[in-house]
């Protein structure tokens, strides 16, 4: 049985730094539909500290509750990030730290939120509810793809030198 790691002051510390980061960067650009830095974070985040940013993503989704109050979408936050963190995994694994990788894996989950988000209205609603809540949010949904498409192409490589460094 493979033995855990256990949690040090200096990464519970990190946690708290980094899910910092990530609500600054968020409401910092709330004036911009679909224009965000929390996919890009998420994505640099994960590659350095692994499978421990579902974790972060989960605090996120309830300070994001707390902070809009709760709601049907309340509970696609809590799967959503967290299959962006699954992705970088498998990527990281065989395609390792190319910025053109993670740019088109941050447009593809930009491009596909809308549609991982309208799943909880396949439950309540039918087919119907969800095809068409999915299908009015496709234009936002393509501003997110290319938003998070060029916001990674253009920070991953200083970003990433940068939490090589920090995390030595």
């Amino acid at each position: 049985m493979k033995k855990q790691s256990k949690w040090t002051a200096l990464d519970i510390a990190s946690m708290g730094i980094m899910l910092a980061i990530v609500e600054v960067c968020k409401h910092a650009l709330d004036f911009l539909p679909n224009i965000e830095l929390v996919s890009f974070l998420f994505i640099i985040f994960t590659l350095h500290y692994g499978w421990r940013i579902i974790l972060l993503t989960w605090a996120f989704s309830a300070i994001e509750c707390v902070y809009f109050g709760f709601g049907p979408w309340t509970i696609t936050y809590f799967y959503v990030w967290p299959i962006l963190i699954i992705a970088v995994m498998l990527l990281k694994q065989f395609g390792g730290e190319h910025p053109l990788y993670y740019a088109i894996l941050s447009g593809f989950f930009g491009l596909s939120f809308g549609f991982l988000c309208s799943l909880y209205t396949l439950v309540i609603g039918g087919v119907g509810m969800q095809l068409t809540w999915w299908i009015s949010g496709i234009p936002y949904d393509l501003v997110h793809c290319i938003g998070n498409f060029f916001i990674c192409l253009a920070l991953f490589y200083p970003v990433n030198q940068a939490m090589k460094r920090i995390v030595k």
